[in-house]
């Protein structure tokens, strides 16, 4: 069978009319253009890594919650809330706002002033080469996993929309975002990324408009899904957690408070290189401060199209016959031919937009998945290339040779994601296998980092045994529960009922104290550095250099208390 056969073996839910297509091409074209544009200017390290430190506020900060915007949120999200109600929704308040506010307010001036280009790279100057090494290949690792499952997404819209082959589809995504940040690094992807993010709520806010109104408003829907699955549990926020058996999540709110508003949130949005460095390409300190404030007000409102999607389809998603449509686990749908949770968007993109409104949200979906693939590339050509290939392979080279090989370490690593794309097909949902690797990598390098930054005490020794520590703990959980059954998780879960998502928050928890009894126990048994050493790198030993805000409206922690207020009140709302 010739390859443009393959791209045609599955059974599509609809067709392309001729402008779909030509939305779809023009997007893939513009995305091209702007790589091979911005080529010119980003020819010295610090343009190609960190997009030569030019971008305002408002900029960095749509890039930094766009660059999050991608298949974990329109796929995964959405097909977690089909699966677990609105509990989803906590992903983006409690699991983000928090985070994003103290990044902006706390972490961001070490960050900054200390000029470092990674976060590997902070701690190298905090706690020595171990810890950098250490942090630099588990941060590598889950790039290129998080990578495959941009991919995976992707060409799981493509299948179910248009019948188009998984490696078909996977491919085409991959060489696109390859060339572009080959081409322009981390400045096209930061303009792609805004273009993404204007594109995805232009497309995705098409459905929970129209969903809502064929529901007939939130009121209806609520009682609809309530009598659909046979609970009310799915549209309450908090109300639900006293108990572990009160909700579909399985979860207490201790795992959603501490296990993820504490340690996945506060890990993933204040140490993943993958967003930090959008937030190091701003143009002054009190930018670099202010675009996590601007990101994190964006990123309350991305439930409306990742989270009411979900829900909608609870109620209103249909079977040609009428019937209402049951989705179920990834793993059932590849062996019986049913749909899955995560393909929950495209089915109902394909149920409310016709020609034109569907070329659009294709594209908004692409685009989101670009995005991700892109950050993640970009963010992994960095790493790769200052702490690991510039730290221990080839030290002191010139900085065109770094360049060279941020541009060809792009490209390995576009292929090896491809390769870890077809691991995600194993996973039941796209969300378990995502929050399973953050328990794996983000949680300890959180308890490394903040203890670095607030603890003067804390030492070289401290820093690398706590971070190896916690690593290999929650990955010794992750395998204790994967062979020991319903005991094993009622350990580590604190329930037999728990369902992968809230095992994920527990593993998290106990992997991220691991860590910082570790570090705290070595660090007392060793020799701390002195307050000249740390200048610059911990709170207590630096001088904060001011941000030039001049009057209050200007202040970044002035919008920062405005984020969390209206933070509060949404979630007394849904309570």
């Amino acid at each position: 069978m010739s390859a443009l056969a393959l791209v045609f073996t599955s059974q599509r839910l609809t067709h392309l009319s001729g402008i779909d297509v030509l939305i779809l091409a023009l997007y893939f074209a513009v995305v091209l253009f702007i790589g091979f544009y911005v080529k010119g200017s980003t020819n010295t390290s610090e343009e190609f890594f960190l997009a030569g430190r030019e971008m305002s506020a408002w900029i960095a900060g749509l890039s930094f919650v766009s660059a999050n915007l991608g298949s974990l949120e329109l796929m995964g999200w959405a097909g977690s809330a089909y699966q677990y109600g609105i509990l989803a929704t906590h992903w983006y308040w409690v699991g983000a706002i928090p985070a994003m506010l103290f990044l902006g307010i706390v972490m961001m001036p070490f960050y900054y002033i200390s000029k470092t280009h990674s976060v590997p790279g902070y701690l190298q100057l905090r706690f020595g080469e171990g810890s950098r090494g250490l942090a630099a290949i588990s941060f590598g690792l889950m790039t290129i996993l998080m990578s495959g499952v941009n991919m995976f997404a992707m060409a799981v819209v493509m299948q179910t929309v248009l019948g188009w082959n998984i490696t078909f589809s996977i491919w085409i995504g991959a060489i696109t975002v390859a060339v572009y940040v080959m081409m322009g690094g981390l400045r096209s992807a930061i303009i792609n990324e805004v273009l993404q993010f204007v594109l995805i709520w232009a497309g995705a806010a098409l459905i929970p408009i129209l969903g809502l109104i064929e529901a007939g408003g939130w009121t209806n829907l609520k009682t609809q899904i309530a009598a659909n699955v046979g609970s009310n549990d799915y549209t309450h926020l908090w109300a639900t957690l006293g108990s572990f058996k009160g909700n579909p999540m399985g979860i207490h709110w201790t795992g959603i408070v501490f296990g993820l508003g504490m340690i996945i949130s506060f890990g993933y949005w204040t140490t993943d290189f993958l967003v930090v460095q959008r937030v190091l390409s701003a143009n002054n300190l009190r930018a670099a401060k202010m675009a996590p404030v601007i990101g994190a007000a964006f990123k309350m409102a991305v439930p409306l199209i990742v989270i009411v999607p979900g829900l909608l389809a609870l109620a209103v998603l249909k079977n040609p016959d009428g019937s209402l449509m049951h989705l179920v686990p990834g793993d059932i749908a590849k062996a019986t031919g049913q749909h899955a949770y995560d393909e929950v968007l495209p089915l109902m993109l394909i149920r409310y937009c016709g020609p034109g409104l569907l070329g659009l949200g294709i594209t908004a979906l692409v685009a989101g998945f670009m995005s991700g693939m892109a950050g993640n590339v970009s963010a992994f050509s960095t790493v790769w290339t200052y702490d690991i290939y510039g730290a221990y392979i080839k030290k002191n080279a010139s900085d065109k040779h770094y360049v060279a090989m941020g541009r060809w370490s792009t490209v390995a690593g576009m292929l090896v994601s491809i390769a870890t794309a077809y691991l995600v097909a194993h996973a039941s949902s796209i969300m378990d296998y995502v929050q399973a690797l953050f328990s794996f990598f983000i949680a300890p390098l959180f308890g490394t980092v903040i203890l670095g930054m607030l603890w003067k005490r804390a030492t070289r020794a401290g820093g690398f045994w706590g971070l190896l520590a916690g690593t290999a703990s929650s990955i010794a959980m992750f395998i204790y529960v994967q062979t020991g059954g319903k005991a094993a998780l009622a350990r580590i879960a604190l329930s037999p009922d728990a369902q992968p998502m809230a095992e994920n928050m527990y593993r998290a928890l106990w992997s991220w104290l691991v860590c910082v009894i570790v570090t705290v126990a070595v660090s007392m048994m060793t020799k701390p550095k002195t307050d000249e050493e740390l200048q610059g790198l911990v709170y207590g030993a630096t001088v904060i250099p001011d941000d030039g805000a001049m009057s209050v409206w200007q202040k970044p922690i002035f919008w920062a208390g405005v984020v969390a207020v209206v933070f509060i009140a949404l979630n007394v709302i849904f309570f």
